[in-house]
C-alpha cells in the first residue's frame, strides 16, 4: 500500500499566462537560482517536517519529471483545477496534508505555524493568510472566530490575502467531488461545519508568484541577479548558451534551455531555446 502523503505541490496548469514560455517548459520547471520553481516549494515543505511529497503534471509533463527528484509525480490528463488536483492524494493523507502552489518562489514559507493553528483549531481545511497588499488580489474576509467566509462576503476581520500554504485535513479531501474543482466551489459547504474553514495570519513573507515573462524576468532581476538574471532585462536559464562576448543586444529576452543566439543579434520580445537540434525563436507578447 502506497505510504501516506504528507505534502503536495499543485503542479498542473494550461500555462496560459506565461505565453510562449509554456512551448518550452511548464511553469514549475523554470529556475530561479538554478533549482527548478517545484523544487523551491519542496524544500519548504521539508523544512517544515514533510518528506513525503507528491505533484500533479498536466502541461509537458515528460519535461517536469526530470526536475521533480523525490516527489510523487502523478500525471494529470485532465486538468482537474485547483481543488480537484487533490484527488491524487486522497485516502493518502494522515494528519493533514499541506499544500502550495508551484509556480510560487519563496525562501522560506511559515508551514510550521500553519500546520500548529490548523491541528489546534480541528480545522477541516486552514489557509495561510497575509494582511492584504492591495490591487487587484481577490480579498478574504474572516469571521469573529477566525473561520474564511465565502467568497464575496465580508467580515469583522479582513482584508487578507491567501499565499497559497493550505492544511487539508482526510475530511477536507472527502468533500472533494470526482472531476475537475476549483477551491471557491467548496468554501461555502466548508463554512458550514463546525471548525471548517480556517484562517491562520502571519505576518508578510518574501514569496513571488512567476505567473507571466515579466514576472520571471523581474523575480530573475531580484531574487538571482548573478544567475538567471545576470543579462539585465532579460533571463538566462541555467542550459543556455549565451555567446561569452556578445556584439549585439538583447532586451527583454527568455533564454530557454540550450538558447543559443548568435552573438551579433540585437532582439527584444522573444523566447529562445533549443529543440531537437534547432534554435527556436517566439515572440513574447
Amino acid at each position: 500500500m502506497p505510504e501516506p502523503l504528507e505534502g503536495f505541490l499543485l503542479a498542473a496548469g494550461l500555462g496560459t499566462r506565461m505565453g510562449p514560455l509554456s512551448a518550452c517548459l511548464p511553469k514549475p520547471a523554470w529556475t530561479l537560482r538554478e533549482r527548478p520553481l517545484l523544487q523551491w516549494g519542496a524544500d519548504a515543505l521539508r523544512a517544515a517536517g514533510a518528506h513525503r511529497l507528491g505533484c500533479n503534471a498536466h502541461l509537458l509533463p515528460e519535461r517536469l519529471r526530470p526536475v521533480a527528484g523525490g516527489l510523487e509525480v502523478f500525471g494529470e490528463p485532465e486538468l482537474l483545477g485547483s481543488a480537484g488536483g487533490l484527488l491524487h492524494a486522497r485516502g493518502r493523507v494522515g494528519a493533514e496534508l499541506l499544500v502550495w502552489n508551484a509556480d510560487i518562489w519563496a525562501d522560506e514559507v511559515p508551514f510550521d505555524l500553519l500546520r500548529a493553528r490548523h491541528r489546534e483549531a480541528g480545522a477541516t481545511l486552514s489557509w495561510l493568510l497575509v494582511p492584504h497588499p492591495g490591487g487587484g488580489w481577490n480579498p478574504v474576509w474572516m469571521d469573529h472566530e477566525g473561520r474564511v467566509l465565502p467568497k464575496g462576503v465580508t467580515g469583522p476581520w479582513g482584508p487578507y490575502h491567501f499565499t497559497g500554504a493550505a492544511a487539508w485535513s482526510p475530511e477536507a479531501l472527502a468533500l472533494l467531488p470526482e472531476g475537475p474543482s476549483e477551491v471557491n466551489d467548496l468554501r461555502p459547504r466548508l463554512a458550514a461545519l463546525p471548525a471548517g474553514h480556517l484562517g491562520v495570519v502571519t505576518e508578510p513573507f518574501p514569496w513571488r508568484e512567476v505567473g507571466t515573462a515579466d514576472a520571471l524576468i523581474s523575480a530573475a532581476a531580484e531574487v538571482a541577479p548573478d544567475q538567471e538574471g545576470r543579462l539585465s532585462g532579460s533571463y538566462v536559464h541555467p542550459a543556455a548558451k549565451p555567446a561569452a562576448n556578445p556584439t549585439g543586444r538583447l532586451t527583454r529576452c527568455i533564454l530557454g534551455p540550450g538558447a543559443a543566439p548568435p552573438p551579433a543579434i540585437t532582439d527584444a520580445d522573444a523566447l529562445w531555446f533549443e529543440e531537437g537540434g534547432n534554435q527556436v525563436r517566439l515572440g513574447l507578447p
